[in-house]
């Protein structure tokens, strides 16, 4: 038998879990639905201010409480479920009584770390910076019905539930978000279970990936105490498929999942593997966080400066200008007579957007420099979340760029990512571009959040009368270049770099 201990998240009762407890019940289960003092039931008179530590223990109460009432089952394992902001007063709670508790799961939720409040798991940078700056004192309110999109997807929630959630919701004690948790490590070894929602962005495909770039906080969750789910739905699981969470639920307290491969276990991670072009071994010219690859040609040549996506991670290795898709995309473009560049920027967290752009600013100013390089013909060409960067060049495209690009590409902000600079809006910015050439190189099998940012984009486009080619890859992924070895693909980036340098010439 197990018992669920369910910890709502920020605004949110116990309520909140009452469909995903009454099938858990129905099966057997044990079910306490935890009320967080301040927001699911009332604060004592006189009593401190609530803070993290006063959730901690209102979830160590219920931890206690678990076998102690008469009759009930010895030997029961204890699952700790946190969604959202209570996956924090669970590792809280958890750190302190490590020997009663089975198994954590995080529903939808951030990654806590020993000294680091919640706040830091707000995803918009913007808002995390006013509530800072508010002290410890006051509440956050509860969202209005049409505002809890800021606070996550609500992809899937049915109207009548959403209006349950705003009726039922409670302001946020700010100290709860401000005051760092502690953690000893004692439930370090704990087995733990990850429940992600793709309408949040979040997917096992995406978890991999930020392990296979290095991202230290992720290293942890590799070993085989750790298991995921996925659920086709937004940020409140328990209200848009209630039954089905459960069931997951259920299926990680067994110890089912999906696990994770470490760099170790694995062949070379997806972005690291071989591109799928023959390219010639052109050496490369470092210069800080460029590099170039000079063709073997008289007088100065137009050059192709290639920018790579992200987030990615600050200490990932290599970093992306040495990975083979854009040393691949370099060297065939020397390899076909012009200047191939990569770069890196610092696109490390959504709000380095510009930062980046300076990044990929500075870069041009020195491949535009370079006496080796025809600094009146160049080409940009972006990657996945590079596709942001876009904006500044379509807004206000210089006579030198004779082309701009992009491969499967992000051209809008995806919400659920955190709040991005309202510059970098490329849909907003194409209707400036005039008769910049642009070349898009849109794959099948997008993900369809991205996908539809494409779509959003293509449309300005032709609203606007902008000079657009788009090459389709109907049986490709995202990042195909390494992960689709297929005629098709190498096809597509014969075609994308055929048109590219078809522009360079004129």
């Amino acid at each position: 038998m197990t018992a669920f201990i369910l910890v709502p998240g920020m605004f949110t009762d116990a309520h909140v879990w009452r469909d995903t407890a009454a099938r858990l019940a129905a099966e057997g289960d044990e079910v306490h639905a935890v009320a967080l003092t301040g927001t699911g039931r009332p604060r004592p008179a006189g009593a401190d201010p609530v803070d993290l530590e006063t959730h901690i223990a209102d979830v160590l109460a219920v931890i206690d409480s678990v076998g102690a009432a008469p009759g009930a089952a010895a030997g029961r394992q204890i699952v700790l479920v946190g969604h959202d902001y209570g996956i924090h007063p669970v590792l809280g709670a958890a750190d302190r009584r490590p020997e009663r508790v089975g198994r954590i799961v995080y529903l939808d939720s951030g990654l806590p770390r020993d000294g680091v409040p919640a706040l830091a798991s707000v995803p918009d940078a913007a808002l995390r910076e006013e509530l800072a700056g508010r002290g410890g004192d006051g509440e956050l309110p509860a969202p209005a019905r049409e505002a809890w999109g800021r606070w996550g997807s609500t992809e899937g929630v049915p109207g009548a539930a959403l209006d349950r959630l705003t009726a039922s919701a409670a302001p946020q004690p700010l100290r709860t978000l401000l005051q760092p948790l502690r953690l000893t490590g004692a439930a370090a070894a704990l087995p733990v279970s990850g429940v992600l929602c793709n309408g949040s962005g979040s997917s096992i495909e995406m978890v991999q990936r930020g392990v296979d770039f290095g991202e230290p906080t992720l290293q942890a969750f590799t070993g085989p105490q750790v298991t995921f789910f996925e659920l086709p739905t937004g940020h409140w699981p328990m209200l848009s498929l209630p039954d089905e969470l459960a069931d997951v639920l259920r299926r990680a307290a067994a110890g089912e999942g999906h696990r994770l491969v470490s760099p170790e276990e694995s062949r070379p991670p997806a972005h690291l593997r071989p591109f799928l072009l023959d390219v010639p071994d052109i050496p490369r010219e470092r210069t800080d966080n460029v590099d170039l690859y000079l063709p073997d040609a008289e007088g100065p040549r137009p050059a192709v400066v290639f920018v790579h996506g992200g987030p990615v991670p600050a200490g990932a290795r290599p970093t992306p200008r040495d990975w083979p898709t854009l040393t691949g995309y370099a060297r065939s473009a020397a390899g076909r007579g012009v200047v191939g560049v990569t770069l890196d920027h610092r696109l490390h967290d959504v709000a380095d957007y510009p930062r980046a752009a300076e990044d990929v600013a500075a870069a041009l100013e020195l491949v535009r420099a370079d006496p080796r390089v025809d600094g009146q013909r160049i080409a940009l060409w972006f990657f996945s979340g590079g596709g942001l960067l876009t904006a500044d060049w379509l807004r206000e495209p210089p006579s030198w760029l004779r082309c701009l690009s992009a491969s499967y590409p992000v051209l809008a902000p995806l919400p659920y990512l955190g709040r991005v600079d309202a510059r970098f809006r490329p849909a907003e910015a194409v209707a400036k571009a005039g008769a910049l050439p642009l070349v898009i190189t849109r794959v099948g099998l997008e993900r369809p959040e991205i996908a539809a940012t494409v779509e959003e984009f293509l449309t300005a486009s032709r609203d606007c009368g902008a000079s657009v080619e788009v090459i389709d890859v109907p049986n490709a992924h995202h990042a195909f270049e390494t992960i689709d070895l297929t005629q098709e693909s190498r096809d597509a980036v014969h075609d994308g770099m055929r048109s590219v340098l078809a522009h360079l010439a004129v």
